[in-house]
């Protein structure tokens, strides 16, 4: 198997250093040309009360088409077709959702004074975990803490960036850098902490397998630093 960097379009290197740098705050046109040749036009935060970065395809929230208009916040359910691909921002969260994909936003109200439920706004809500029921997610967070649910696994995310693919029989879980704390649901003795700075350990959280052996080493699959790139200038 080939290096990420090898892999990868070589101009992402360049484009990363810019972002850490906040380059493209500076409004320098050589940065601005290379976002846009490598993400199609400048990432950069949304506007107040955008959610949607872009969409290629077809997506829906809580079972209705989403645009570009379209507001996302904790609590919803987002899906997308075949072929499909969604990039959108909720709270201190930026995630992409690939194309035959279906999760729900978990949330809980920030403990302030009553409201009746017309009155709660997206500012009053809290994400407390992501339940991906299937399909492909890249998230990162600012040191935003959440819990992780598939099919086979629960994932402590403690604000930082990830990639999961999950089917009923099999999770695969890329810590792309950060700590998460990954278990096995149906295996309790199936567990373990990640420390990553560079996709440095990706695993399969599968189910069937032999007691205590449930989680099991693999291959970097199916993310870009490109991509990681894009979704942290989102949120900054």
């Amino acid at each position: 198997m080939k290096r990420l960097d090898e892999t990868e379009d070589p101009r992402r290197r360049l484009l990363i250093r810019a972002l850490a740098a906040g380059l493209f705050s500076a409004g320098l046109p050589g940065v601005n040309a290379l976002a846009a040749g490598i993400f199609g036009r400048r990432p950069s935060r949304l506007a107040a009360g955008q959610s949607i970065y872009r969409i290629s395809g077809q997506a829906t929230v809580n079972g209705k088409e989403a645009t570009l208009e379209t507001r996302i916040i904790p609590g919803d359910t987002v899906q997308t077709a075949k072929d499909s691909e969604i990039i959108f921002v909720v709270n201190s969260h930026a995630m992409i959702l690939r194309g035959n994909s279906h999760f729900v936003i978990e949330t809980e109200q920030k403990k302030t004074a009553p409201k009746k439920a017309e009155e709660k706004s997206p500012a009053s809500l809290l994400i407390t975990g992501l339940r991906i029921l299937t399909g492909k997610l890249l998230s990162v967070s600012r040191n935003t803490p959440m819990r992780v649910t598939t099919a086979t696994a629960a994932l402590g995310i403690r604000g930082t960036g990830f990639y999961v693919e999950s089917d009923p029989a099999l999770t695969y879980f890329c810590t792309c850098y950060g700590t998460t704390d990954v278990a096995a649901n149906a295996d309790p003795e199936s567990k373990t902490s990640v420390e990553s700075k560079h996709h440095d350990r990706p695993l399969y959280i599968v189910s069937g397998a032999e007691r205590g052996k449930s989680i099991r080493n693999a291959p970097f699959s199916n993310h870009t630093d490109q991509e990681l790139a894009l979704i942290e200038a989102l949120v900054g």
